[in-house]
Order: structure tokens, then sequence, then C-alpha cells
């Protein structure tokens, strides 16, 4: 029998983790050799290596202990890979050769597929006096550019993406700037931004006074702390973004403030770290822990927790030792601190197998005694370890136990600290598990709510097609086999039903026991009001939080929508041209056609100049355009230049971009692709913004001349890749595309965007 409790989790498997040759030829027969590579690649390095090979096995079967993906996919592979998830890049210097060494590093940390973080309020603001070339500084919004530019390009080579999160303090000068951002959709697309609140800051928010905005020594300006706030909140409520950190107490909180100070964190915000520093990230399987679901007897089986986390924790303790690291410099601080990030996922339904509604008073405290539960495990086991083993090499007994967290630890573990040392400065973490928790049967993700009870996915197989199945929760799953078709009891919530201070309560419970931070989305509905929503981050500050991040669905972030496939005749084959069906740019309907269209005798067109920085002579970009239906729509493209050096590239984008338009469709993924080009000679600037190539700046002519004629909203506003799926959207609204499969069923979960059809994550 199959392992899998269901066909899509099989088909992740299957996907994304199951070992294979160069040509394809499975190296992995069975999910149990995957779970059998994994345990013996993590016990090489123990004194008795099969002894622990067969716990660590007896750890990952049925799913109960959960690795990161790169660690179930890379782990035992021989392969030059890291089994790291994120990290936060070294402090960038104010320097244009410093900024620029810490671009390559972050290209080669992102080429090996890792999220990073980085700290930009190191750079000098826009406007600031660069001495000695006698110019103003362009700021650190303009490097951001350069860096978003950088990751595109890593994408566009066929890389596995990694997301970044870049974080400002709440006093730079340029912090207004930063806050407002992306409300330019085709800006920093590939970021995720956080404000570095204060507790300074948030003093002077509740006092409504002052608040300075400087750097070095200099104050630009001043402004009033409360505007700055509702600044930060506004485009957060319309936005999404920028998320909030509360960094003075991270730092506060620290095990390790005696010897680092953090101003960053991974994309997803549940890993704070210093320069340099690196996470790597395992959940516990709460909802597999459940004895007697839904019955009389249901509980959390704590003696089995108990030697499950002692077990992860040597595990991942292994994998310190066992990784590779894109940069020496991450190796080195991995190895002084050896950080890991145990977690867990699957907490709402544990929750609801024991009749808990999540969000509730009893919920919250049945989830601090079980991360508590974790936290007092994960801790002795480390501090065992430290005796077998040795303590991390940054350890100090006294700062250590002096610090923040450990100030709140039972007396027990702090004496076995005190004793024996310990093996990780830091152990717990909740990280965004969406594509795991899928892998283990859909339990619910990390702490968050269930999303949907049962929705249906499209799965991409093959040969290429999609096949639709349905996903059902594990919870419900489980119900349904006790119960049958008997209604769901009210206690079965899910994110959109809950009011976003339960939400909050959930977070503040958890994070008591966690030593560094969570990734958690605080989903709000849409006709919240925006003091309401402002009373949501304060709310998170006051309850202990370290960070926090909404969403609320609107025209602007999007909506969950329902989706049904739309029933299109075939067009007879003597069909004229303006009887085909076609995109309308502001309808829901996307049909590709089998055959290209006709070229009529006479078509409609603008031509336009582009100079491009440096060149001899312009480029004319011409595009033309097909009437159909009322609708006009890009057919054609003329690429003319007189530099000969030119011609052979200019022809051949000819050639290819006409061919496309010419299928009809949603052919605005060209320009997204265009755009992503970075030429690593470097891009210019151009009307205040760095383009990062040629090739870049005629998608960039291109895409106007799509909003020019109502093909798409606006600039970011197409696809970024073809997603040759014909969809009908049921509702007025719809948010954007999904990048991978072109479906509308994005959502935000644990920070990050999410595509229930077809399992992409903007954070993975």
């Amino acid at each position: 029998m199959s392992r899998f409790d269901t066909a899509i989790a099989e088909q992740i498997w299957d996907m994304k983790y199951r070992l294979r040759q160069a040509d394809g030829t499975p190296v992995d027969g069975t999910v149990e050799d995957t779970w059998r590579r994994i345990a013996r690649a993590l016990a090489e390095t123990e004194a008795d290596p099969g002894v622990w090979e067969n716990r660590f096995y007896a750890a990952l079967e049925d799913f109960r202990f959960l690795p990161a993906g790169r660690i179930i996919a890379g782990a035992g592979t021989g392969r030059s890979v890291t089994l790291f998830n994120c990290f936060v890049m070294g402090t960038i210097p104010d320097s244009m050769a410093g900024i620029f060494d810490m671009l390559k590093e972050a290209a080669l940390t992102m080429q090996q597929g890792g999220g990073i973080g980085y700290d930009f309020s190191t750079i000098r603001p826009r406007g600031a006096e660069v001495k000695g070339v006698a110019a103003d500084a362009s700021g650190p919004l303009s490097f951001m550019d350069v860096w978003d530019a950088m990751c595109r390009t890593i994408m566009s080579a066929g890389s596995r993406r990694g997301a970044m999160m870049a974080t400002m303090r709440c006093d730079h000068p340029d912090i207004e700037d930063f806050i407002k951002a992306k409300r330019d959709p085709a800006r920093l697309r590939m970021f995720n931004l956080s404000v570095l609140v204060t507790d300074a800051f948030m003093a002077a928010v509740k006092a409504d006074g002052p608040w300075d905005l400087s750097f070095g020594s200099k104050v630009y300006r001043t402004v009033q702390a409360r505007d700055l706030w509702n600044g930060i909140m506004r485009s957060t409520y319309d936005y999404a973004e920028p998320g909030v950190i509360f960094i003075d107490r991270i730092n506060a909180m620290n095990n390790l403030a005696y010897c680092e100070t953090i101003s960053a964190t991974n994309p997803c915000g549940e890993q704070p770290l210093p320069p340099y520093g690196a996470c790597l990230l395992g959940s516990v399987n709460l909802a597999r822990l459940v004895s007697d679901p839904f019955g009389a007897e249901a509980r959390m089986d704590l003696d089995v927790l108990d030697d499950l986390v002692r077990v992860a924790v040597r595990m991942m303790d292994n994998v310190v030792d066992a990784s590779r690291f894109p940069l020496p410099s991450q190796a080195a601080e991995a190895a002084a601190k050896r950080r890991i990030g145990l977690g867990v996922t699957g907490l709402a339904d544990a929750l609801l197998m024991l009749g808990l509604r999540y969000g509730s008073e009893e919920a919250a405290e049945r989830t601090e005694e079980w991360l508590h539960a974790i936290a007092r495990s994960a801790y002795l086991a480390s501090a065992d370890l430290a005796a077998e083993k040795g303590a991390f090499p940054l350890f100090d007994v006294e700062k250590f136990l002096s610090s923040g967290s450990l100030r709140e630890m039972d007396e027990d573990v702090r004496a076995a600290i005190r004793e024996k040392g310990i093996r990780n400065a830091l152990l717990t973490s909740i990280a965004p598990t969406g594509t795991i928790s899928l892998y283990a049967g859909n339990v619910s993700s990390g702490i968050e709510p269930v999303f949907a009870y049962a929705y249906t996915r499209k799965v991409l197989q093959k040969d290429g097609s999609r096949t639709e199945e349905e996903v059902v929760d594990y919870a419900v799953r489980l119900w349904r086999e006790r119960f049958g078709d008997a209604p769901l009891p009210e206690w079965f919530v899910d994110a959109q039903s809950l009011a976003p201070l339960d939400h909050v309560r959930m977070q503040a419970a958890a994070q008591k026991w966690i030593d560094s931070s969570i990734s958690k989305t605080i989903n709000c509905p849409e006709d919240i009001s925006f003091d309401a929503f402002k009373d949501v981050y304060l709310a998170a500050y006051e309850t202990g939080c370290k960070g926090c991040t909404t969403y609320r669905p609107n025209s602007v972030t999007g909506s969950v929508l329902t989706v049904a496939e739309p029933k299109v005749e075939p067009a007879p084959a003597a069909a004229p041209v303006e009887e085909r069906p076609v995109r309308a740019a502001t309808g829901g309907e996307v049909v590709y056609l089998s055959d290209p269209l006709d070229r009529p005798q006479a078509l409609e067109g603008q031509t336009y100049k582009l100079k491009w920085p440096d060149s001899n002579h312009a480029i004319y970009i011409t595009v033309n355009d097909i009437v159909v239906g009322g609708q006009r729509l890009p057919f054609e493209v003329f690429i003319n230049s007189k530099n000969m050096e030119h011609y052979a590239w200019t022809v051949a984008l000819t050639r290819m971009i006409s061919a496309v338009f010419r299928r009809g469709g949603d052919v605005s993924f060209v320009v997204e692709e265009l755009k992503a080009v970075f030429d690593p000679r470097g891009g210019a600037w151009m009307e205040g913004r760095y383009v990062p190539s040629i090739l870049a700046a005629i998608g960039g002519v291109i895409e106007r001349h799509l909003v020019t004629i109502g093909f798409i909203a606006g600039e970011g506003q197409g696809l970024k890749s073809d997603p040759r799926a014909d969809r009908v959207v049921v509702g007025e609204k719809r948010g954007p595309a999904c990048p991978s499969c072109g479906g509308y069923d994005l959502h935000m979960a644990e920070g990050c965007m999410t595509c229930l059809d077809c399992g992409y994550s903007k954070c993975s």
C-alpha cells in the first residue's frame, strides 16, 4: 500500500523530492527510499550511524517529522546543494564598490536557490552628498532596483528562484519612499518589504510626538511619528506591504544578544538573522500525534512529542555539518552558532481533533502548552548534545542564560544548560510549510488556520496535461472516515471567517516559546475599517509578537474567487477572423487559438523611438494592432536600428514576438520575459528608473503600448508566463494571475503568496 494519504501528496513527492538520475530515471523507488536516504545521510556524522539511521528513519516515517524541502530533496544525493533555506546577507557598505560586492554575494546565494534578507538602512539617503565625486547619492531604493533586476535574471536563467526581503529602519530619511515603493506594480516585484520598527518609535506614535529621520549623525528632517505610522498602515491596508518587524524586541529576546545584532530577516520573517546568518528548517507534524481524534479520549501524546522533538533536534544539528553553503562566511556563521529552526505544522488540524476552535482562548492556551513542551524538549536535547559533542563555539553560559528568551525558561532546563552547555544557540522557529504540509496529506500549514477544507486543484501530469483533483484537509478527511457525511461541527472555522484579533491571539501564544520568530498571515476582511486595521498591529505589538503581516483582499491585492471552466464552442472551419474567440482586456476569459490570426492588408500601429544611453544609434520599435470584436490587440512588432551589431538579434526578436502575438490570447507574458533580461555589462537609468538591459527597455516600450490600447490595465499588470489555460472568473473581482500556472487562486499564507492550483509559492 502507498504511504501517501492522497494522490496529490504522492505527486508532490514525485515532482519535488524524489531523487532521480540526470536522465530522469528514479533512484528513490518509494517514499521509504527517500526517508532512508535522508536518515542515512544525516546519521553519517554519528559515532554509531546504524543506530541513529534507524531512529531518524522512524521519526520521518508516516510524515511525523518533516524536514524542510531542501533537506528532503538534497540530503544524501551527493549534489553540491545547500540544505539551508534562507540567509541574511552581509552588512551593505555605504560605498559603490561595497554595494556591488554585496550584489555579487547575493547572486551567488540566489543561484543555489536560497532566499535572502538585506537591511538597506546602511545606504545613505537620496540626495545626500557623495564626497570626492561632486555628486548626490541616488539612495537605497535605486540599489534595491538593481537587486530586483538581478533576481529576475536568476529566474530567467532557469534556476530555482529564491525570494528576497528588504528591511529599512523607521528613522531612515528615505523611509517614506520605501513605504510607498510597492505602490508601483512594476517595481521591486522580487522583494518582500518590512519596516524595522523600534520601541522608541512606538512610544512616539502613542504620544503623537515628533520623530527624527536621520543618517549617521545628521537629522535630515522631523516628522510626526503618528503620521509616519499611518503611512505604513495605509500602504499595508491598500497594498499588503510593507510588513512590520519589531526589531528592538527581536534583539532584546535574542539568545545571542551578547555577540550579534539583528537588522534583517529571511523573506518570510520567521528567522531574524545577523549578517551572513543562515537557517535550516524542519517541522513536527502535530496532526499525526493526536490519539483518538474527535473521540472522547482525544489528546496530544506528549510523550511521543517529547521523543520526536529530541530526535528531530539531533537530525537538524547534523544538517549543519552535512550541508554546503554558497559562501564561506555563511558556513563560518552557521558553524559558530549552530542555529536550527524547529517548528510545527498541522496545529489547526490538531486543535480541530480535540474539539477546539482555532482563535479561541482555550485553543490559544493549548497552543502555548504544546509549544512550551516542544521548547523544553528541544533545549534539553540540545544540552544533552552539548555534553556529548560540545557546545556551540560562541557559547557563554552566564550571558546565554541572561538573555531575554532564557530568562523565561523553566529552571530545570536552565540548570541542564548551566551543567552541560548547549549545542545550538537558537532552536525554534515556525516557517511556511505549504508544500511539505501538502506532501504530508494536506495537514494545516504551520500555525495557520485551515485555509479551505476542500478545494479543486489542477495537477500537472508528466505528459503536460492537467487534471483536476479534490484536495481535502487532513482533519476533515479523518472526520469523514469516522462520521461519514455528518456536518462539520461549529468549531471548524477557516482563515476567512476568523476575526483578525483571533489570529493575533494565536500568534502571540505561539511566540512565547519560539526563540526565533513566526511566519504567519493575519487575514483581514475587505470591509475592515482603517482604524480597526491599525488596531491589529498595535495588538500584535502589545501581546509580544515580533512582527506582523496582514492580508486584506481588495482590487489591488486580489480576492479569493471561485473559478469554473468556460464552455467555448469550437469555431467553424471557415469562420472569419472577427468571430474567433480571444481574450478581452477587461474580461476574464483566456482562450488560446490553434491557428495564427490572418493578417489584413492594413493595420493600425505606432512607432516609438528608443535611445539607449551610450549608443550612437536609436532603435525604432513599431507595434501594429488588429481589431477583433471591437477590441484592439497586438499583432506584430518591427524593431529597426542603423547599428549593424543589432541586426541579427533585432530580426530574431521581431519574428519571435510577432509569431507569439499572432497566436492570440494573453500575450503580455512576452513583456515580462523581456523586462527580466539582465545585461551583465550593466543597464542604464532611464526616466528615473534603472533598466537592466536594452531588451528590458524594449519590453517596457511594448508594455506601454499595450497599456495605451487597453490590452492590459497598467505597467506590471501582464502575466509573467504563458498559462496556456482557459478559465472563467465567477464574480466581479479577481486578483493577479499565478506566475507559474496562470490561475487565479492565489492567496496569502504564512507571509507568502501561494497558488492553490499548482502549489507555487512566492517564497519557495
